[in-house]
Parts: C-alpha cells; sequence; structure tokens
C-alpha cells in the first residue's frame, strides 16, 4: 500500500514538487510585482463592492440579470472560477427565458434569483472542496501537480477539461442569444412603437454579457491550458516559467469587469459616478459627463446630502459653502 502524508504541512508537498526556483521573483522584480498586485487586489475590493452598492442602492437594477452582476462582481480569486463560470451560465438562461419573450427582464422572482445564488455558490464551494474530500494525492505523492502540490493530476485534467469545455458551450450559446436578439429587433423595430433606446435595450445588455464573457474567456483560458498541460505532466512545457503571468492574467479579470459594467452600461456609470460624488470635495458640476447632469439642490444649510431618484438612482447633492 502506498503511504499516506496526512500530518505533512504544505512546504513538504512543494519541495518536493520539483519546482524551479532559477526564475523566483526576487528583489526589485519581487517588489515592484507586490506593488501592481497591491493596487490591483484594493481596485478590485473597491470597485466590485461599488457594483454591488449601486445594484442595492439603484431600483433601476432590482431585477434578475444586475442581481446576478452583482453576484458575479462578488466572487474570490480561489472560488471566482467555477462561481463565475456557473453564473455566466445562469445569466445565459435568464437571458434566455427574457429574450424568448422579447421582454428586458425576466420573470424571475427575488426568492428564484436567491435559491440560484445559493446554488451558484454552492457548486463553486463544493467544487474547491473535491480534493479535500478525497481526491488529492495524499496517499499517491507521485501523481502530485507541480503547481498544485497536493492535488492529483487526474483531477487537474478532470477539472480543466470541464471548465474549457463549459467555455465553448456558453460562448456558442451566447453567440445563438445574441444573433436571435439582432435578427428579432431588426424585424420588430420598424413596427414597435416606444423610444429607440427601450428598443434597443435588450441588445445593450446583450452587449455588455457577450464584453464580459469575452474578457472572461481570454483572461482564464491560458491558465486553464497551463493547468492541463501540468496535469498531463508535460515535463518540457515548462509550465513554472508562465504560471504567475497567466495567475495575473486571471486577476485581471476582477479588474476589467466593473470597468466593463460602467463603460457599456450608462446606467450604471451614472449611479456609480453619484456615488463617488459624496466622497469626493470637486463639485460635480465641473465634471465632464457622458451622460445628463446630476440632479442637484442647493440648501442654506451647508453639508453634503445623499438622496435616491426614484428613476435614476443614488443622487449625490451638494451644497455652495
Amino acid at each position: 500500500m502506498n503511504e499516506c502524508y496526512y500530518d505533512k504541512r504544505m512546504d513538504f508537498f512543494y519541495n518536493r514538487s520539483n519546482t524551479d526556483t532559477a526564475d523566483e521573483w526576487t528583489g526589485t522584480k519581487l517588489l515592484i510585482v507586490l506593488c501592481f498586485g497591491t493596487f490591483f487586489c484594493l481596485f478590485i475590493f473597491f470597485s466590485n463592492s461599488l457594483v454591488i452598492a449601486a445594484v442595492i442602492k439603484n431600483r433601476k437594477f432590482h431585477f434578475p440579470f444586475y442581481y446576478l452582476l452583482a453576484n458575479l462582481a462578488a466572487g474570490l480569486l480561489d472560488a471566482s472560477l467555477t462561481a463565475s463560470l456557473t453564473n455566466l451560465l445562469v445569466i445565459a438562461v435568464e437571458r434566455h427565458m427574457s429574450i424568448m419573450r422579447m421582454r428586458v427582464h425576466s420573470n424571475l422572482t427575488k426568492k428564484r434569483v436567491t435559491l440560484l445564488i445559493l446554488f451558484i455558490w454552492a457548486i463553486a464551494i463544493f467544487m474547491g472542496a473535491v480534493p479535500t474530500l478525497g481526491w488529492n494525492c495524499l496517499c499517491d505523492i507521485s501523481a502530485c501537480s507541480s503547481l498544485a502540490p497536493i492535488y492529483s493530476r487526474s483531477y487537474l485534467i478532470f477539472w480543466t477539461v470541464s471548465n474549457l469545455m463549459a467555455f465553448f458551450i456558453m460562448v456558442v450559446v451566447y453567440l445563438r442569444i445574441y444573433m436571435y436578439v439582432k435578427r428579432k429587433t431588426n424585424v420588430l423595430s420598424p413596427h414597435t412603437s416606444g423610444s429607440i433606446s427601450r428598443r434597443r435595450t435588450p441588445m445593450k445588455l446583450m452587449k455588455t454579457v457577450m464584453t464580459v464573457l469575452g474578457a472572461f474567456v481570454v483572461c482564464w483560458t491560458p491558465g486553464l491550458v497551463v493547468l492541463l498541460l501540468d496535469g498531463l505532466n508535460c515535463t518540457r512545457c515548462n509550465v513554472q516559467h508562465v504560471k504567475r503571468w497567466f495567475l495575473l492574467l486571471a486577476l485581471c479579470n476582477s479588474v476589467m469587469n466593473p470597468i466593463i459594467y460602467s463603460y457599456k452600461d450608462e446606467d450604471m456609470y451614472s449611479t456609480m459616478k453619484r456615488m463617488l460624488c459624496c466622497f469626493s470635495q470637486e463639485n460635480p458640476e465641473r465634471r465632464p459627463s457622458r451622460l445628463p447632469s446630476m440632479v442637484l439642490s442647493r440648501s442654506d444649510t451647508g453639508g453634503s446630502q445623499y438622496t435616491e431618484d426614484n428613476n435614476r438612482g443614488p443622487v449625490c447633492n451638494k451644497s455652495s459653502s
């Protein structure tokens, strides 16, 4: 029988993983990476928290689509791949339900959306716990991965292939939905009453989701390929030399999502800008805006007031000194 190493610490497995230390980041390079990493982590926490707060504050975002976007913003790096992938699949289902009825938003209740979000995190936690539950290499040290030393190479193969297949299926599904929306919009637009912006809203939401999906696939696919090569025990692939760069690329996905939301969705941009104005000392009237100017009210009492407009979300009202 193989010897099991349940009592060993993590450094034991890392020392046995044949990690190449010739390319270790030290000195100035390590300091630069730490500074940039700290900045990006703080930006990720602040910007994604701002997205979640915007969804909570603005009543225009109290729909399943935006609840799921807020849940996407809540993913942590260690669980974000499975959680984000499942979240995007659920968004695809929600968009399909809406588009088939040519509605901007689906008729999912808040209770069902809450259950879907809990389901997403349950899957993410379960997949993250599978190695702890037994699919590991603690009793077969020769089968350990070099990038994730306590993970079995067979688990890495299963995990990466499953995710890459899900990527492909999801891209196909979203492309089909996008083409259907575009075709329906072009056919119905000449015969549909209402403003142009309202008729184009389903297409705008789909473009936002497609951009998020594209960034997700671009940022995560290289890392998954490296993990797959490690699972296949490709000794000539030099995966140790690129692992950090692809980890940083995956981290960039969390940086990009809030930027995509604010750039592609004018309502999200407007809401986030109004929330930020309450923490800024500058006069909002002096700053250029892509959108209609913010609602400002003047009072003689001085100070800063924070109100919420039913249609446009939170509004920061600053009074003159």
